[in-house]
């Protein structure tokens, strides 16, 4: 069985996300045969390397809210975070262009990491406020998780894996994901946003009960 999960490493939802389906594959019967393939969404393609506006001025400019609004936001995504054991600095988020990170996830891909690349990026950002647009930090974060610095250095120096970005959000674009994360079981099953584990454990049994009824 494939989840294919359309997330950016900007969007404090997707990780929420990714760790809600790690919740529910604890407690699906079919989770060894389960492959998970991390797809490209940029919340924002056009963005500069790093704002220099803080994050609060930029979220209330962004979505017309007012400076109470955004705190309570924050504050909400920040205790939705705490419940699956994640550790959220919102605050101190560095935001800037994802192109490059997304472009790593595919290179880790390549090499069986993506999972640990998508992983060890998100704690990065949403924990410990690192630029995800900057390449040391990049290189840094690879070697991490096992990929060879000189490799990434030269993947982030060229064009490698900029069309495979494309690729997967023109497929977002053609299937009409407007949201992320989105969740896509076996090319037939989408569920978009934050779900909770149990609606994805749902959509995970009702895939595999459909699977072994068409075998």
């Amino acid at each position: 069985m494939e989840i294919h999960v359309w997330s950016d490493v900007a969007c404090p939802w997707c990780y929420i996300g990714k760790r809600n389906l790690e919740l529910a594959l604890e407690q699906f019967s079919g989770a060894d045969d389960v492959t998970i393939c991390w797809r490209s969404f940029e919340l924002d393609p056009d963005a500069p390397s790093e704002r220099t506006m803080p994050m609060r001025d930029l979220l209330a400019r962004k979505y017309q809210m007012s400076p109470a609004q955004v705190d309570a936001t924050q504050a909400r995504i920040t205790s939705v975070a705490s419940e699956v054991g994640l550790e959220y600095h919102l605050d101190d988020l560095r935001s800037g262009n994802t192109l490059d990170a997304h472009r790593l996830i595919h290179l880790a891909a390549s090499l069986d990491l993506a999972g640990a690349m998508k992983e060890r990026l998100l704690r990065a950002y949403f924990t410990e406020g690192r630029l995800l647009s900057d390449h040391p930090t990049l290189i840094e974060l690879a070697g991490e998780v096992g990929l060879n610095p000189e490799l990434v250095q030269a993947m982030l120096a060229s064009d490698a894996f900029v069309a495979e970005v494309r690729f997967d959000e023109a497929q977002a674009q053609s299937n009409g994901f407007s949201a992320v994360p989105t969740f896509v079981v076996d090319g037939r099953y989408a569920l978009s946003g934050a779900q909770p584990p149990e609606m994805l454990l749902k959509m995970l049994e009702r895939a595999a009960s459909e699977r072994e009824a068409s075998a």
